[in-house]
């Protein structure tokens, strides 16, 4: 068989609209996504525990997560420096900014109306040349594709890749002269099924996820194992390579902390070499060379906040973050309050909790005290779980194989637009209902709670659904 054909997620299914939902009629009742939940926008909020100084460190890097980046800095609407040769974006924010800055991706129509998909405006600011892929839609969720295999002479090898590659890059810029730098060829990609996508993960609360402790971690891992073998489930922590603790931030929970989440994203997403991801990426041309390395650093002749680098502000910006604020309000149709409470009870009966662990505690904190000792309502046990062929990328991290990636944590989900690791889940094609049916799959360890799901009546399926639009 030939590798592209045993890569599940191909592009073309995440196109079809066919949402994959258990449509029986009972009692004159559909069950629906009832949609982004609709009240105040309360996140992206720093936590109300810092203090004065803490402040002024959480504004200062918020401020750099929202800049714009150019190639040399010299751009008067674009003051960051080091963008490129290859990216995906030019800002933090344009990922992250959904409900807020710090979110995930945002939609030009689904409330609140953030605007088109940034990476348009991306594609070709300053004069760049680049041509928009299919995937990339005005409507749709930001994303970065990966290649899960090696192309060699036109053919897909069995050798696996895996890596990032930027969509764009900074070839006709302004900024940019001589520059010659082509796009990756995704048009030969897309045809021998070897793309797959991934959108970005928000960031409130991630502080709280920073803190909880291993073994925390690990306690609840050991919890309730006769259900969880009973059920199927088997999930495993994924681990750094360099000590051998519990990492938690990505879709495979690849990143250790959110430093190095921080300088990976800014590295691979943006093109900016740091301290932490100090070299240039994929070898480009010496064309396309501006600036010394690394393009982000320790800013030594400041003061105050200014001293850290873009990476270590944007770490203190995200480990600030508020954690997302639930809400029965703004919810399509106005379920009452019993639907959303028959949801919770739900949730726990079908075992849904056993992944999306409610709450796990954070330890002793010596930052603030929002993030000691803490209850962080998170829904993710943090752990990787296989997903089924349904899902798999065919690509490993870590300790995260093919088929494994973390429990998405559910605290803010009432406000997110698009669901699972490639977005493929939309407003047009069922949203959260088709995310959850999508958990079943050949080898998911979801199969048997799935199962159980679609034994509901729709009444109960659209509780349970209301609930979830609650947190």
């Amino acid at each position: 068989m030939r590798n592209g054909a045993k890569i599940a997620t191909s592009v073309a299914a995440l196109f079809c609209s066919t949402a994959l939902l258990v449509q029986a009629q009972r009692g004159g009742l559909t069950a629906s996504d009832p949609g982004v939940r609709s009240d105040t926008v309360a996140v992206g909020q720093p936590l109300p525990t810092l203090s004065a100084s803490q402040m002024q460190f959480f504004q200062d890097g918020l401020g750099r997560f929202i800049e714009v980046d150019s190639v040399s800095g010299t751009i008067g609407s674009e003051p960051g420096k080091g963008l490129g040769p290859g990216f995906n974006s030019n800002s933090c924010s344009s990922c992250h900014a959904q409900p807020a800055t710090g979110g995930t991706s945002p939609s030009a129509s689904v409330f609140p109306n953030i605007g088109p998909n940034p990476q348009l405006l991306a594609a070709t600011d300053a004069g760049a040349t680049n041509s928009i892929p299919p995937f990339i839609t005005s409507d749709g969720p930001v994303r970065e594709m990966r290649f899960p295999f090696l192309v060699m002479g036109g053919r897909l090898t069995s050798i696996p890749d895996g890596s990032v590659h930027d969509l764009f890059t900074i070839a006709g810029r302004s900024d940019a002269a001589g520059c010659a730098m082509s796009q990756p060829n995704y048009q030969l990609m897309l045809q021998l099924n070897n793309i797959i996508l991934r959108i970005p993960t928000p960031v409130f609360g991630a502080g709280l996820i920073e803190n909880i402790p291993d073994a925390a971690i690990l306690a609840n891992m050991n919890s309730k194992s006769g259900l969880k073998q009973q059920l199927g489930i088997s999930g495993h922590p994924n681990v750094s390579g360099n000590d051998g603790t519990i990492t938690r931030f990505g879709w495979k929970a690849q990143n250790k902390t959110l430093e190095v989440f921080a300088g990976e994203a800014y590295n691979v997403e943006m093109g900016v070499t740091n301290e932490l991801f100090a070299n240039e990426r994929a070898n480009p041309p010496s064309s396309c060379l501006y600036n010394s390395t690394p393009e982000d650093a320790t800013n030594f002749d400041q003061s105050g906040a200014q001293i850290p680098s873009d990476t270590v502000q944007f770490a203190t910006f995200m480990r600030f973050l508020a954690p997302p604020v639930p809400s029965t309000h703004g919810i399509r149709g106005n379920p009452p309050a019993t639907s959303i409470q028959n949801g919770r009870q739900l949730f726990s009966q079908l075992h849904c909790d056993l992944c999306h662990t409610p709450t796990l505690q954070t330890g002793p904190s010596n930052l603030t005290p929002g993030l000691s000792n803490q209850t962080a309502a998170l829904y993710s046990d943090l752990l990787v779980h296989h997903m089924g062929s349904g899902l798999a990328d065919q690509v490993s991290q870590g300790a995260a194989g093919p088929d494994e990636f973390r429990t998405a944590p559910l605290w803010g989900v009432g406000q997110r637009i698009f669901f699972l690791h490639d977005g493929r889940a939309t407003p047009a094609n069922g949203g959260l209902l088709t995310a959850i049916q999508a958990h079943a799959g050949r080898g998911s360890e979801a199969n048997g709670v799935i199962s159980l799901f679609n034994n509901l009546s729709e009444q109960q399926k659209q509780d349970l659904l209301n609930f979830l639009r609650s947190l």
